[in-house]
């Protein structure tokens, strides 16, 4: 399980038709073989690790439900450790199961340079998402965006709008989106356990 609260981002730094290999961030320092991580929103196991990178195996269902299969060298994906036991709960519950791929209709500003007095702004990102996702989301509910936790801010249609901090916008992947880019989404678990 996870929280939709991003660790680090990294580069991709090869796929083939079954696997994925990422940089290894310095901070992942506890990683073991079978380690659960979240690949831009996907739950991948480690089957292989140097000092400098992670090595994931990806299955068909994977690369026919989310963007992975189209990740290229050099593109920056976002991480996150699984969850332990007894850890702060900051995000909401993520499980790394996406569910289909959303389009970015209108992507947010570019994050601000650092400085030292300055926060920045935030933005937002509009996307269209599949509509078989569209039954498990309700303004102001949780969704996970490539792996990131966000709050919905409005929908219409089949069209959604999440708001961005300025931290989100720096430290995460979703402060570089361009109009036609691709997003992981995993609606929320807890929506979907009501309506079934």
């Amino acid at each position: 399980m996870f929280t939709g609260i991003i660790e680090s981002t990294a580069a991709v730094l090869q796929r083939t038709p079954s696997s994925l290999t990422i940089e290894r961030p310095s901070s992942f320092h506890d990683l073991k073989i079978g380690s659960s991580i979240s690949v831009s929103g996907a739950c991948l196991s480690v089957v292989a690790l140097t000092k400098t990178s992670m090595q994931f195996d990806v299955v068909p269902e994977t690369l026919k439900k989310s963007r992975l299969g189209t990740l290229k060298q050099g593109e920056r994906v976002n991480l996150e450790r699984a969850m332990r036991a007894g850890d702060r709960f900051e995000g909401h519950i993520v499980q790394g199961h996406v569910e289909g791929v959303g389009i970015v209709i209108t992507p947010s500003p570019q994050p601000p340079p650092p400085a030292p007095s300055v926060q920045g702004e935030g933005g937002v990102v509009v996307l269209r998402v599949p509509k078989d996702l569209q039954q498990s989301i309700i303004p102001k509910g949780s969704i996970c965006l490539d792996g990131v936790s966000l709050t919905i801010a409005k929908i219409d249609g089949d069209q959604l709008t999440v708001a961005l901090i300025p931290h989100t916008l720096k430290n995460t992947t979703l402060g570089s989106l361009k109009k036609g880019d691709r997003v992981n989404v995993e609606t929320d678990v807890m929506m979907r356990s009501a309506l079934t």
